[in-house]
């Protein structure tokens, strides 16, 4: 399943509410959708200006989401939720994402390695009261993320020069740009 917007995205975020993830050897699972909140704003706190890793903390728990359902384990979730947000979020994202549930002897780069750390502490770290915010607040830093992975092309837009070019081929005769033409 790959994810086309925002929206959908979100949507899927939402569903995660109430969902326990799998146990740890540290005690029970924990609510997917506050862990998920928790990593995202301790990698903001740390990190505040990498705007990519700390979407990576939001939505690398998506995974046993998607799919039919089968249990699955932690790296087949990971590759799922990895693969549903690369055309969306970008290949860093997917990859931080894919990256984050290797084995603990795999070499990791120190992005890997900052999610990690904040998704082992989310489980078991209380921030203060207010300190994850909630889930729309996360929404823009999605359209960001978002915006600057997509392709024109792909996503419908397409740049004045290029509908000014493809009207100059279909009409030789037109030598001013369009926003220079006076229509009367």
């Amino acid at each position: 399943m790959e994810l086309r917007s925002v929206e959908a995205l979100m949507n899927l975020l939402y569903a995660c509410r109430g969902t326990v993830t799998a146990p740890d050897g540290h005690g029970g699972g924990v609510d997917a959708h506050e862990h998920a909140l928790r990593t995202a704003a301790l990698l903001r706190r740390r990190h505040p200006a990498d705007k990519e890793l700390q979407v990576a903390g939001l939505v690398q728990g998506i995974g046993p989401m998607l799919g039919t359902g089968t249990r699955r384990d932690a790296k087949e979730s990971a590759a799922l939720a990895a693969e549903a947000v690369r055309g969306l979020l970008g290949e860093r994202v997917s990859r931080l994402v894919r990256q984050h549930t290797a084995a603990p002897g795999h070499l990791l780069d120190e992005d890997a390695l900052s999610l990690r750390q904040a998704a082992e502490e989310a489980r078991t770290h209380a921030l203060c009261a207010g300190g994850v915010g909630v889930l729309e607040d996360w929404r823009t830093v999605l359209e960001l993320v978002a915006a600057r992975n997509s392709r024109p092309a792909e996503s419908g837009w397409r740049d004045v020069r290029d509908v000014w070019y493809e009207r100059c081929r279909l009409r030789p005769d037109r030598r001013a740009h369009p926003a220079q033409t006076v229509h009367r």
